[in-house]
């Protein structure tokens, strides 16, 4: 379902993104680590269409993003560290015009609209305007509203940012769901134990490369004598782990 194959981006002399490739098939929830600056954010907007890339292809969904955008887009939810709302829209109105983007039939956008704002609590705020919400509802709402076409592909760029702890774990039973329906979920996080608990594979950027990738067993046996993902993150992206010296 995603596919890059030799991308590049760079930013004058900055390599953000440096000769990457991997495969992700359907129904993987995929994360992507690294320290900031690494590269993260940059490859997800040009799997998204956001960015073009220098050399090199992305497919989503079996699309080449730089050839047919539109047909990839179609098929895919994105979900930024700092998403965009409309602040004169109600909650109820933004969800009909992001229903609207994605040709969703009016039927059964009204029926999706109502479980989704029910699923994450939003049911007495669908009359409310944007602006009045505090950012935990406002991040309930774009996910709300990024799964209302149901997305073949979805990608998050730190799913956690500004959720409360029931939010969190609803989140997380809820990504893990969609994979075993079928979704792929593509997702940045800091948060290195939420990678530990949900992810089938991880892959470590730094520096625009990735430097490691596989499930969490097959890093921990990759680097013997190192038994979390957070000493295998802190030991090649060149910090400190446990204290030690760098190296």
């Amino acid at each position: 379902m995603i596919e890059l194959k030799n991308l590049c981006k760079y930013y004058g002399d900055i390599r953000a993104v440096d000769n990457i490739s991997l495969q992700v098939p359907r129904g993987e929830l995929f994360c992507f680590l690294g320290p900031n600056g690494a590269g993260k954010t940059t490859t997800i907007k040009i799997m998204t269409g956001l960015v073009k890339a220098d050399s090199g292809s992305a497919w989503v969904a079996g699309y080449d993003i730089a050839r047919d955008a539109l047909s990839a887009k179609q098929r895919m939810g994105y979900i930024p560290d700092m998403p965009y709302l409309y602040d004169r829209l109600t909650c109820a109105e933004f969800m009909q015009f992001c229903g609207d983007l994605y040709n969703v039939p009016a039927e059964r956008l009204d029926r999706e609209r109502t479980r989704l704002l029910e699923l994450f609590s939003l049911q007495e705020q669908s009359a409310a305007l944007v602006r009045d919400l505090s950012h935990g509802m406002r991040q309930r709402l774009i996910y709300a509203a990024t799964l209302l076409h149901e997305p073949e592909v979805l990608f998050i760029d730190e799913p956690l940012i500004g959720l409360d702890p029931y939010t969190i774990r609803l989140i997380k039973d809820l990504l893990r769901a969609r994979a075993r329906g079928g979704m792929t979920i593509f997702l940045t996080t800091h948060i290195l134990a939420l990678a530990e608990d949900i992810a089938d594979r991880i892959a470590i950027v730094n520096n625009g490369q990735i430097i490691a990738i596989g499930s969490l067993q097959e890093l921990k046996a990759q680097h013997p004598g190192i038994n979390t993902l957070e000493d295998i993150f802190l030991h090649l992206t060149g910090h400190p782990a446990n204290g030690g010296e760098c190296r």
